[in-house]
């Protein structure tokens, strides 16, 4: 059997000045699948209530943290990157973030004693089809990133969509004088929204890269 041939000297030190740079557009499509996960599980805690579908959820953030280190830290240690390291950084953090949200959605529900309603599970519908545009438009990027402007419209898209419901959540809920039950409903409405923002934020980043790279 013949030896494997080994990468020359000039190579082996090239390699370890200018190392190889990471997939990114990997990273951010997988990190991207998972913030689409978690807002199925949204979707789907809106529509049970289930106990056990908060906690996968409560455990996905922490999955989800452990992902944003990853790429935080691999970013960090690039010596270059297929695009513009300020909106690699944005699109980690603002992923990561719609996660955060959804988590203290079903988390602070559950300590309000709150169950989900109408407005609470139609917004949730729209941050999950807001994030899997998000998903199918990360992953365009690395071979047609033409492509992903469409879907960076539909999250926004999705985006207003949740404000709009947003705004008739609230419109509803400020009749009569349950007070409580108002301020307490409304800070998981507030909650939801927030996700939509960044998901909002996420799709002006990955237009951003478009714009650059085409």
């Amino acid at each position: 059997m013949s030896e494997v041939a080994r990468p020359s000297v000039f190579r082996r030190l090239f390699d370890r000045v200018f190392p190889k740079m990471p997939d990114f557009f990997a990273m951010l499509t997988d990190q991207c699948q998972h913030v689409a996960q978690t807002a199925a599980l949204l979707v789907e805690f809106m529509e049970t209530g289930d106990p056990s579908i908060g906690q996968q959820i409560r455990q996905d953030e922490h999955e989800a943290d452990r992902v944003k280190v990853h790429n935080l830290h691999t970013l960090n240690e690039a010596f270059s990157t297929p695009i513009d390291r300020e909106d690699l950084y944005r699109a980690i953090m603002d992923l990561d973030e719609i996660v955060n949200y959804c988590k203290t959605t079903v988390s602070e529900m559950e300590v309000l004693g709150l169950a989900p309603d109408k407005r609470c599970l139609e917004m949730a519908m729209h941050i999950k089809l807001g994030a899997d545009a998000l998903a199918l438009g990360y992953s365009r990027l690395a071979k047609s990133p033409s492509m992903a402007a469409s879907d960076a419209d539909a999250a926004r898209k999705a985006e207003r969509r949740v404000e709009k419901n947003y705004r008739r959540a609230l419109a509803e809920l400020f009749v009569g004088d349950d007070y409580i039950h108002m301020f307490k409903r409304r800070e998981i409405y507030r909650h939801l929204s927030n996700a939509a923002d960044r998901m909002a934020n996420c799709a002006n980043t990955l237009h951003d890269i478009v714009v650059k790279m085409c």
